[in-house]
């Protein structure tokens, strides 16, 4: 008997409750990069976005919430159960050798001691153990340069964060992503 895969193939589908989640420190210049990266897609839809940092934002039309947070929490597995898709943004250092990097993630529990070191996939494998399912979800993390104290970002990861929204609105719009 063949079993169903946990995350769905991406395939042009209709009405799916999707949940776009940056995380990173945005006192730390650009580890906040997916703040900015969150700003340009709610541009992109003409949905109104503000300075505050705190972003929790639902829009009704197109079955989309935007979340920024600190940091991935074990707390928020079971708000992951409501979407059928998820995408992740965060920063990454030169360890990626690309400036922005795009990846499917699935349900992979790796130990920690601290939660913020808490990975996108042993969240989905909490999920997954909690109800039995994982939406399909995606990281796209932009690289970042600088991570002094301050709220700006650098020249560099400045310049990549249209280029990562692009990424991501394709993704949402179901265009063909490579």
């Amino acid at each position: 008997m063949l079993q169903k895969p946990a995350h769905r193939v991406f395939s042009k589908r209709l009405n799916l409750k999707t949940l776009i989640y940056g995380y990173g420190n945005p006192d730390r210049q650009d580890d906040g990069v997916a703040w900015h990266v969150l700003q340009e897609i709610m541009k992109h839809y003409g949905l109104p976005v503000s300075d505050d940092l705190d972003v929790d934002f639902h829009d009704e039309q197109r079955q989309m919430d935007y979340s920024f947070q600190l940091q991935l929490t074990p707390e928020i597995a079971d708000d992951l159960n409501a979407y059928d898709r998820v995408c992740f943004i965060d920063a990454h250092t030169g360890a990626i050798p690309e400036e922005i990097h795009l990846e499917k993630v699935t349900a992979l529990f790796q130990r920690s001691p601290l939660t913020h070191h808490l990975t996108a996939a042993s969240l989905l494998s909490i999920v997954d153990t909690l109800h039995h399912k994982v939406p399909e979800t995606i990281l796209v993390s932009i690289r970042g340069y600088e991570f002094g104290f301050a709220q700006s970002l650098s020249a560099a990861t400045t310049s990549l964060t249209r280029q990562a929204a692009d990424i991501i609105i394709a993704w949402l719009e179901e265009k063909v992503i490579n």
